[in-house]
């Protein structure tokens, strides 16, 4: 079902764009015959060629592995780039956070799961309205405490249709989840007796027990992985409910998929990997399974800023037009890739450059050149534009602009 793409009109407030495309709307950038050199830096671009190189892969190997995928839509928050995802066979779309959820539930998405707890009774009731209003949309959240239950149960009393809602199960030196299989249980059992809600199976979020790929953090997430399965084995559903088995963050796909596969004949594996689309050049790049250790060409990073140098105040030092109002730098800061050196540090609106070269070289980087960077951590990364440019190949010598997505941040 086609999504609905926000088409505005652009203006002042389309960072990045010309004056010249004031008053296109969205859906006519494509047609407008910007390049690259017409946009006005610090800009953010994403490459259409890796776009559908990393959908085409990564829902590939899902099929194969017997998962579904629901990726996690607050990356980017770009109704456009759902729309991908869901054309390449997503079964629903991840979120954060019930206002998350409106927007993709306003966009048309027909399964929305929000990967966390809801505790607050006004999102609650909001959730009530949108199931009322639509009988063919499909909403789940967790509950990890029976607080947290007794909430969602106040706010769904009224509801025409109940709410799906998964027991999300944690461990110690996690983040949110019940910590111990019988507090699961538990909640399981307020869940089910809770008039307008619905068991409907067990979350989890691997992230946290395994920092990097060293073979001591696969087998912590394989087993924290084991115990979701134990919990819902433990579990008693509605005959008319298919439960969810979810886990699989951006990092460890492939050992979320390769423990709880096994289980796809008593629930949906779904798994929430949503940073795969996007890609990167920094944490992801390093801690991504697509390449040799699932069998697949490896990702490649859809996403660069291009920033230039207003100033080379010192031997040695450049500072570019991109800060921390443009570019991600929770994780890693950003890469040059088109002139030796390294960003030592942001400030709001300038990156600090030190050059490679001994005898402080400044080619490619002299006041007015343009640097091509490669980013970290797509998730922080849309959050900073309001619209972005799509290119044909960051390669070219200068690349056309051949459409715009917009976010809803």
């Amino acid at each position: 079902m086609p999504l609905q793409i926000p088409d505005p009109v652009l203006g002042a407030w389309t960072k990045g764009f010309p004056a010249q495309a004031a008053g296109l709307r969205l859906s006519e950038v494509a047609a407008a015959g910007l390049h690259l050199s017409d946009l006005v830096t610090p800009v953010l671009t994403v490459h259409e060629d890796a776009l559908t190189h990393n959908e085409e892969t990564v829902f590939a190997w899902a099929e194969g592995r017997g998962v579904l995928l629901a990726p996690h839509g607050k990356t980017t928050m770009a109704p456009a780039l759902w729309q991908r995802l869901l054309d390449a066979g997503a079964w629903g779309i991840s979120v954060a956070t019930p206002w998350q959820a409106e927007v993709a539930v306003d966009a048309g998405v027909a399964t929305v799961l929000i990967a966390n707890a809801v505790t607050d009774p006004a999102a609650v009731r909001q959730l009530g309205a949108l199931l009322a209003a639509d009988e063919g949309l499909r909403v789940l959240c967790w509950a990890d405490s029976l607080v947290g239950v007794e909430i969602l149960a106040a706010g769904m009393r009224d509801a025409a249709r109940p709410l799906d809602v998964l027991v999300e199960l944690g461990g110690a030196h996690g983040r949110t989840g019940a910590r111990t299989l019988d507090e699961g249980e538990r909640i399981a059992r307020a869940i089910a007796e809770a008039p307008g809600l619905r068991l409907a199976g067990v979350a989890g979020y691997e992230g946290p027990f395994g920092p990097d790929r060293s073979a001591a953090s696969v087998a912590a997430v394989d087993a924290y992985l084991r115990t979701l399965i134990e919990l819902h084995e433990r579990l008693t559903y509605d005959d008319d409910v298919r439960p969810v088995l979810t886990a699989g963050g951006s990092s460890f796909p492939d050992r979320a998929a390769e423990v709880l596969a096994p289980q796809n004949g008593t629930a949906d594996i779904v798994l929430r990997s949503g940073a795969f689309q996007i890609h990167d050049d920094g944490f992801y790049s390093r801690m991504s399974p697509f390449g040799p250790l699932t069998g697949t060409a490896p990702l490649r990073s859809a996403m660069h800023a291009w920033s230039r140098v207003v100033s080379h105040p010192e031997n040695g030092l450049a500072l570019l037009d991109a800060g921390r109002r443009d570019v991600p730098f929770d994780l890693d800061l950003p890469v040059p890739q088109s002139v030796a050196g390294e960003i030592t540090a942001l400030n709001d609106q300038h990156a600090f450059l030190r050059l490679a070269a001994d005898d402080g070289d400044a080619a490619g980087a002299e006041v007015g050149d343009v640097v091509r960077l490669g980013l970290s951590h797509p998730c922080t990364a849309f959050d900073k534009w309001r619209v972005v440019a799509v290119i044909d190949d960051p390669d070219a010598a200068d690349p056309r602009v051949i459409g715009a997505v917009a976010t809803c941040f």
